[in-house]
Parts: C-alpha cells; structure tokens; sequence
C-alpha cells in the first residue's frame, strides 16, 4: 500500500510489529466491554424475573474483570515498545540512510537544492512520520479494529440496532475520500512555504555578515519576512480548510448513535427489544465511537505527515553516481572531447588534454573560463554530458565511486572545516591515522608551529566551518589533510592564495614533494607559482588555446604571454 511505503520512508516491513501488537491490544480492550455487558446482563435478569441476583456470578465476572485489566495492561506494554521504539529506530536509521544516499548523490543534483531543504527534510520531515506511526497509526488501527469486531458482534445480537449504529459511517467515509485531493494540495502547499521559510532562514543566519554590513536587518529584509507570512497564511489555509472537512465527517459517524437511540426506542415500545439489549447497545455506542472519531480525525495529519515521506522516498530513489569496477593501477588522467553544463549553461566545450602520471599540470585562465570545472570532473563531483573523462585510461563512469576517491587527493578554494578539533579535522584525510602522523603532516604543510600555540593545541575545537581560524590557517590544514591522504592524485585549486609569502614558500616545497611519483593537477592565478609546471594548459571561454611549458607559452605571445605581463605589470601597484 502507498500510504504505508510512503510512511515508513520506503520501510513498510518496519510497521508489521507495531500494526500486530497495536491489533492485540485493542482486541484486547474489548473484554472489559463484553464484561461490563455480562455484568448488566446479570442484574436485568434476576429484577425481570423477580428472583435474587447471582452474587456468585458477579463475583466471578468481577473478577475476570479484573483479570482483564491485568491483561489490558500487559498487552499494551509491547504495542507501546514496538510502536515508540519502532518509530524512533526507523527514523533514526531512515537518517543515517538518507545522509549516506545523499553523500553518494552527483553534487550537480545537490547544487540544485536548497541546504535548507535538505536540513527541513532530514529533521521535521522524518519527525513527522516519527510521530505517525508512533502515534497515528496505532490510534488508526485501534480505531477500525473495535468498530468492526462491535460490528460483527453486534449484528448477532440485533442485526437492525448493528445497522443503524454504523448506518452513517459510509457517509462520513465518503466525505474523506472525496476531499482527499483537496486535503494534500492544502497540505503540499503548507509543506512547501514550511520549506521555503526554513530556506530563507538558512539564508538569513549565512549571510548575516552582509546583511549586517548592509544594514538589511530587520524589517528590511523583505524575502524572510513574505516567506514567514506566506507560512503563516498556509497554516490558516490548513485548520481553516480541513477542520470544516473532519468536522462534518466526525459529525455523520456521531449521528450513527443518535439513530441507534431512536430506532431502539421505536424498537423497545413495541415489544422488538429488550431491555438488557438495548443497554448493551447504549454502553458499546458509547465507546465505540471514541477511536473511530479518533482515527478519522487524524487521518488528514496521517495524508499530511505521509507527503512528507513521499518527499524521503523521492530522494532516495535519486541514481546515485554508476560503476562497478576497481581503480587501475595508473593515474594518469584525460579528457575526450568533454562538454559539461551547469543547466543550460556550458561551461567546458570539446575539451581534450592529457594530463601525464607523476606530472604537475596546471590550469591557468580568466575567471569563468572552467578550470575548477575540470578539477570537479577529475574528482567525478559531476559526470559530464558528453565526452569521457578517463584514468589510466579507463572511463570514469564506469569506476565505483567510493573507491575512486581514494586514489583523489583534494584541496580547493572554498575550505570546509567540521566543528571538531583540529587535529580530527587532519585525521579526516586518513582514518586511523596516528598523531605522530597527523603532527607529521601538519609539518609538511606549515600548520604545525602555529597549532602547538594554540591552548589545546591539536585537541583544540574549531568552529563549524571553520569560522575560529583565518582563511589561510584553514587552508593549511586543508592541504595537511591532503598530504596525510596519500592519494596517488592531487588537485589543488589555487592552494597558496591566502597564505602570506614566507609561508607559501614552504607550501610550495610542500607541493614539490607530492609531485613525486604523483598526478598533480593545480589551478593557479598567480602564473609564477607554476612556472616549473610539466605542462600549462590555458583556458578561455570554456575551451583549450594553448599548452605547453612555461617558456614555450611565453614565446607563442598568446592569451598566457598576456596574462603574464599584466600580472609582472600589477606587482609594482600601490595605493595612492
């Protein structure tokens, strides 16, 4: 069933014992019912025969009532495990599943969505169906489990009475079913401005740097302020819609007892029915309805909480990236005829280079011209749209992933740090490391000295991302996590920008010991960096103008001999 898939997040299996033992426990709440009925039976009896009450009779069914409550109470304590923890465990691992599908996912898919909606769907939108079935569907099994079993029970009793009881009950069914597609656009719409107001958020608390630094604070900044107010109109929209709905729905199953009165009160003045029977249907009405009420009554927050698992169950059947087949041995990387796309922007076009095992090639270009594309290729982030991207000559796509990324040693621009230590934080580029290997790398990478000055030193928390070092600080440790890696395949995306120039120095030394035995592949913007580079590839526009050594370049006076002089003519700027 869809809603039962979509509920459990694509784990229906997960709601088997909570179904069978929320089941038991409501069969089981039947006996003090069927009790409470016998013990009526008992008194009616003997006042209509004139003859004494059966003490010893009602001593026993007291007792057996008794009995029942003790069962009552044991039967609910697996209903209420299995329920709860059911609930709480299919979340929990429905997460950890989710977060893994996700870090498998291309990143061109993940560019497309908003972290806050990704955020919103790993926390509230598992939170709801948390509570469904920790709650909701229980309460909706109980529901439709006693008021059939009365059903059937009862029609043997008085098959008139049974009917008129349950006479309204399609009516109400009816009415539910037939405002169904209402109830889940009213709550699509609800669902979207929740995670469109959460993006914004997310938005807001990022950029508060530059929101504070413009002065857009407050009342003015008016995209968080329309999506907080469209929230707030889609939750009216939501109770005002759907209560009306419930309520009538609620209204006709309540009817069924009013009915049952009337046509057993017809019944009773002219000798149909008896007394003791038309208690016993007074006191099943009673409380028959009460789950049924119940259940139908939640069953728009069930509609409700399952489109939030038909939002988990989509994610998780995005492809994540294809291949099966293991690395090869060499690395040296190429591209044939590569065309790759951000939507339907081409950023590369036709591209074909060869970049050689244990070489340092570099990327040079204008900004836009698709040098970080490339690496992003290289380290298989995005697969391209047409072309082949190879290592040691083998398609890409048809590696695993997981085990490509070994092989891919990587240091970019934009530094992510986790809020951890520091020293966590190297350990990342190889798990297991030990400290004398991390404090090795850190060395390497001219980290070392200025994290010893730190109070903890390597056990030193940093912020999320990053946010209690300087950029350059981060990126030393980001390239210290590169060098413990050990990856046969190295990219570095303009490593050395915000380092100052004593400690570039040492990043480059750094860099030349990489390139031992190594495929290196660097973006620079700063040419004298990479003037000892094996090969230059030059990029304009998404396409290769030139390549070849540094003197080589210089001598074919092209788009690299341009960029050279401009950047030799801006050393010697200064303010005024």
């Amino acid at each position: 069933m869809k809603l039962l898939y979509n509920i459990t997040a694509g784990n229906p299996k997960k709601l088997s014992k909570p179904i069978f033992f929320a089941v038991v426990s409501n069969l089981v709440n039947i006996l003090p019912f069927a009790l409470a009925i016998k013990v009526v039976q008992i008194i009616f009896d003997a006042f209509s025969r004139g003859i004494p009450v059966n003490i010893k009779e009602l001593w026993i069914t007291s007792g057996v009532l008794f009995l029942s409550m003790i069962i009552m109470f044991l039967a609910e304590i697996p209903a209420y495990r299995f329920s709860y923890k059911g609930a709480y465990m299919l979340a929990a691992e429905g997460r950890a599943n989710l977060a893994e599908h996700i870090r498998k996912l291309p990143l061109g898919y993940l560019t497309t969505r908003d972290p806050g909606d990704l955020g919103n769907m790993m926390m509230g939108d598992f939170t709801l169906i948390e509570h469904c079935i920790s709650h909701l569907m229980p309460q909706l099994v109980g529901g439709l489990v006693m008021p059939m079993i009365a059903f059937i029970g009862l029609l043997f009793i008085d098959w008139r009475m049974a009917i008129a009881m349950f006479i309204a009950l399609p009516i109400a069914i009816l009415i539910i079913k037939l405002t169904l597609k209402l109830q889940r656009k009213v709550g699509k719409g609800h669902m979207e401005a929740k995670t469109y107001a959460a993006n914004r958020l997310q938005e807001y608390l990022n950029g508060i740097g530059t929101i504070k630094a413009y002065n857009l604070t407050g009342e003015r900044f008016i995209r968080l302020e329309k999506a907080f107010r469209r929230f707030m109109v889609e939750s009216i929209k939501i109770e005002g819609l759907l209560q009306p709905i419930v309520l009538t729905a609620i209204g006709f199953i309540r009817a069924g007892l009013t009915i049952m009165v009337l046509i057993g009160t017809h019944l009773l003045l002219g000798g149909d029915l008896n007394v003791t029977t038309f208690i016993t249907f007074l006191i099943v009405g009673t409380r028959v309805f009460d789950p049924l009420t119940t259940a139908l009554g939640n069953f728009s927050e069930i509609s409700y909480d399952e489109q939030a698992g038909e939002r988990i169950v989509e994610l998780l059947n995005e492809p994540i990236l294809p291949g099966e087949k293991t690395p090869p041995k060499r690395h040296n990387i190429q591209f044939k005829d590569v065309t790759f796309a951000y939507g339907e922007k081409e950023v590369i076009k036709d591209v074909s280079i060869d970049m050689k095992e244990g070489a340092l090639t570099a990327l040079v270009g204008p900004s836009g011209s698709g040098k970080s594309t490339i690496l992003k290729l290289i380290a298989r982030f995005y697969d391209p749209q047409k072309g082949k991207v190879l290592i040691g000559n083998e398609d890409m796509k048809e590696i695993e992933p997981e085990a490509l990324l070994q092989k891919v040693s990587m240091v970019f621009q934009d530094v992510y740090l986790f809020q951890d230590t520091i020293g966590n934080n190297i350990r990342f580029g190889r798990e297991g490391a030990t400290q004398k290997e991390v404090e090795e790398a850190a060395k390497r990478a001219c980290c070392h000295d200025f994290i010893k000055k730190l109070p903890q030193g390597y056990d030193t928390p940093v912020g999320e991302g990053g946010c209690t070092l300087s950029g350059g600080e981060k990126q030393r440790i980001s390239i210290a996590r590169a060098i413990l890696k050990d990856a046969p395949v190295v990219l570095l995306d303009e490593a050395t920008a915000s380092l100052d120039p004593e400690n570039e120095v040492d990043i480059q030394s750094a860099i030349n010991e990489l390139i031992q035995g190594r495929t290196v592949i660097v973006i620079a913007h700063r040419l004298k960096t990479i003037c000892n580079a094996d090969n230059i590839i030059v990029l304009d526009k998404g396409r290769v103008v030139e390549q070849g050594d540094h003197q080589q370049l210089i001598s074919k006076k092209g788009l690299y001999y341009n960029l050279w002089t401009i950047q030799n003519e801006s050393s010697g700027w200064s303010m005024s």
